[in-house]
């Protein structure tokens, strides 16, 4: 049978180094027990080597041509399971059940890896370790430290939850067709217990999303939509008022979270004034 092609409203591309397949899954760490999900399988480069290190293997694949081959190729190995449909559509939690957690390994589509994060870090309890392909800048974003130019929204919620680093990098040659962009893989291990529950995970994200909309400013004008006593939250945390939101480490935006959701009587930080754009 002929492979399905790559479709561009995918943002669909292939990879086709066998080498660079191994060290993906080589990072995975499997030992023959784990459930592990494969989001975008794709033609299966790295489906084959999943298959015969999990237990049980989970493949998320959006396009139906793509989905129906996988499902033929793979009709007589009963540890593997097509489910067809969009990863940030589908209720992760209901299709691992008892099974969680689970490994993920994907080579996610540039435009939808961000989304695709947040979906799976809506629930870190669900997973030990990711191990993702992804835009290179975004990786290096994911994994920035505190002060530099990458470091931002994205860095500061990924890392609260998690640990994180960029593994290797992937040139645009090991794919078909050819990105315009470099790929990193990057690793990443939530952390167990999960330090913040659903609700306080969701106030941290509009904290962080309403400094880093407001980068450029100071830390005492940057959450002033949040709250009446800018001044006397960060004298309370020690923190600088004349410092930029990219000083703070994911820690501080935890602790000012919480300081902020305190003042509030819905328990979470709001905005009182509207019309920031946000940014992860």
């Amino acid at each position: 049978m002929t492979a399905p092609y790559a479709r561009k409203r995918f943002g669909q591309h292939f990879l086709v180094q066998p080498g660079i397949a191994e060290r993906i899954v080589g990072l995975a760490e499997l030992g023959g027990t784990q459930t592990v999900l494969e989001i975008g399988p794709g033609r299966g480069a790295l489906t084959d080597l999943l298959a015969a290190r999990a237990a049980r293997l989970v493949l998320i694949e959006v396009d139906r041509d793509l989905a129906a081959a996988l499902r033929t190729r793979f009709a007589a190995t009963p540890n593997v399971e097509v489910l067809e449909g969009d990863v940030l559509r589908l209720d992760l939690a209901a299709h691992l059940g008892q099974f969680a957690p689970a490994t993920v390994v994907a080579n996610l589509p540039y435009n939808i890896s961000t989304p695709a994060l947040m979906q799976l870090l809506g629930a870190p309890e669900l997973f030990s370790r990711l191990v993702l392909m992804l835009q290179r800048e975004v990786a290096e974003r994911i994994c920035a430290a505190p002060g530099g130019k990458d470091y931002g929204g994205l860095s500061v919620v990924v890392q609260v939850v998690a640990t994180a680093r960029v593994a290797f990098r992937v040139p645009p040659g090991a794919f078909s067709p050819v990105p315009k962009v470099e790929s990193a893989v990057v690793v990443i291990e939530p952390r167990h217990p999960t330090p913040l529950d659903a609700a306080q995970r969701r106030a941290l994200r509009h904290v962080v999303r309403t400094a880093f909309s407001r980068r450029r400013k100071q830390l005492q004008n940057v959450i002033a939509p949040l709250t009446d006593d800018p001044y006397g939250v960060l004298a309370q945390l020690g923190l600088d008022p004349r410092a930029r939101p990219e000083t703070l480490a994911p820690g501080d935006f935890v602790r000012l979270t919480e300081t902020l959701a305190s003042q509030s009587p819905a328990g979470e930080p709001t905005t009182k004034t509207p019309g920031h754009q946000e940014e992860e």
